[in-house]
């Protein structure tokens, strides 16, 4: 199929460059070195396990769900990947 100016498999390639930029970005944002004992936010004692299991743990469970969930409603990343969907 005639793609104009695109070479084969252009779109892919821009597809997968998309996937590994927000690969790289979301494990720059991800916390490093050793975990906090207890929380940021409410002082509620983070376990071991979650320490162990998340480097750089700074919440416990119940303030990093309300914390994803802030971002994510803040967030204007349109998912469906579509210009019609941004016309609506």
């Amino acid at each position: 199929m005639a793609t104009g100016w695109a070479g084969d498999g252009a779109v892919q390639e821009q597809i997968d460059a998309t996937v590994e930029d927000a690969i790289k970005r979301a494990r720059s944002r991800l916390p490093q070195g050793p975990g906090r004992e207890r929380c940021e936010e409410c002082d509620a004692p983070i376990p071991p396990a979650r320490r162990k299991a998340v480097p750089g743990v700074r919440l416990c469970v119940a303030c990093q769900e309300a914390h994803d969930a802030d971002e994510q409603a803040a967030s204007g990343y349109n998912r469906r990947g579509s210009k019609d969907s941004q016309l609506r």
